[in-house]
């Protein structure tokens, strides 16, 4: 498929956008929206698990997608139309659903949302990896996570303020339609027939035999764990702290969302300055000690600013994880190869979800941190593996 890059981006921003709005959901209210029912914390993160299932699960979409045009349409374009059609539906439907009398009912939506969602993400990042050269792989993904975390900055505050001042009900509606901006761009995107070097190979498989994709996988199974399990308590945190109301929770998630474009941006500027190791090394650093500090916090306005740092910590820990995943992933099975890799991150976020919402109820919130923050040690070992000795060559150069 030949694109123009302004096309490009901006499809690949919007599609991140919408995946951001129902981020900001997730993020900022939906923990606080299910306690108003009498759920709790540890209910709460066995939901985050389970409604991350399609996401662990979309080895097999991308598998799809790399294999079968959808009646002729693409092996791209026509999957995106699918999942953003069900994440609409699904939002639509939400609000006739009381979570403290029919928990699993919500739970079944928030899966099939998710599959929605895992449905366009992995067609998407298949789409990227089709039309990026390699050497804007970490401007792309500075794109996709900076359009992700946009989406969080324009709607945090917006559903927290809805959900305040007018119902739930037009917080899920109204994110209904923020799913529609992608349709603006799909209409021109003309998927071209595949080089038969791109053609699907099982052969292309025997890439996960190598030791540093195997110990890339480890790293972002860590790496997302921590940053996907700790950004779920934040707002319970302060809320359980400081008492904040559900329009300060939205304008929280708003400020973490603008220190997650800092965060995009950086991650990019580290991976195409300083190289894949110190990009890493960096991110690490940066998640310690911004975990470490919201254990910490012991004034509100001291939260402020490290709600911001921990979504630079945030942004930076995905746009380095998911360029370093592009540059490993062999083009013959695109999508399928970089599915899996985000498959295994995504086991490591249902983990993490689950973990600090038992380790809150028992431990309480900041020693959940500073366990969180000294998890980051454990990526270290495996760092040798990937970049200690010339990894081997992997046809990763698009075209």
């Amino acid at each position: 498929m030949s694109q123009n890059r302004t096309l490009r981006y901006s499809l690949f921003g919007l599609l991140y956008f919408t995946q951001g709005t129902i981020l900001s959901f997730f993020t900022a209210l939906n923990a606080l929206y299910l306690l108003s029912f009498g759920v709790d914390m540890t209910r709460i993160g066995i939901l985050g698990t389970i409604a991350l299932l399609p996401f662990v699960l979309k080895v097999f979409l991308g598998m799809l997608s790399d294999k079968i045009n959808l009646l002729g349409m693409g092996h791209r374009k026509p999957y995106i139309v699918i999942g953003l059609v069900v994440q609409i539906t699904c939002l639509i439907i939400v609000p006739f659903i009381n979570p403290g009398e029919t928990f699993w009912l919500y739970v079944t939506i928030a899966f099939l949302l998710q599959l929605g969602m895992a449905l366009y993400d992995t067609c998407t990042d298949g789409l990227a990896l089709d039309t990026t050269p390699i050497s804007e792989k970490g401007t792309i993904q500075g794109f996709m996570v900076g359009g992700r975390a946009i989406g969080v900055i324009v709607t945090a505050s917006l559903v927290g303020f809805l959900a305040e001042k007018v119902s739930w009900s037009a917080v899920f509606w109204v994110l209904a339609v923020l799913t529609l901006p992608p349709f603006l761009l799909l209409g021109k995107v003309h998927e071209s027939t595949r080089p038969q070097e791109r053609t699907f190979d099982w052969k292309a498989f025997s890439a996960f035999k190598q030791l540093p994709v195997i110990a890339l996988a480890i790293v972002g199974f860590i790496f997302f764990l921590i940053v996907v399990g700790t950004n779920q308590i934040v707002n319970p945190f302060l809320q359980n702290t400081f008492s904040i109301s559900l329009s300060t929770a939205g304008f929280f998630t708003t400020v973490w969302g603008i220190g997650v474009v800092c965060g995009s941006v950086l991650g990019g500027a580290l991976i195409n300055k300083l190289g894949n190791r110190n990009a890493v090394l960096i991110a690490m650093g940066v998640a310690f000690v911004a975990i470490l500090a919201l254990a910490g916090i012991q004034k509100l306005l001291l939260a402020w600013f490290l709600v911001a740092l921990f979504g630079i910590c945030y942004g930076t820990y995905q746009t380095v994880y998911f360029a370093l995943s592009m540059e490993y992933t062999d083009p013959r099975i695109a999508a399928t190869m970089f599915s899996i890799l985000m498959a295994v991150t995504n086991i490591g976020q249902g983990i993490g979800l689950g973990l600090t919402g038992f380790f809150s109820d028992t431990f309480g919130f900041k020693t959940t941190f500073i366990i969180m923050a000294l998890l980051n040690l454990i990526a270290l070992p495996f760092l040798p593996m990937i970049f200690g000795k010339k990894k081997k060559s992997i046809p990763v150069q698009i075209s």
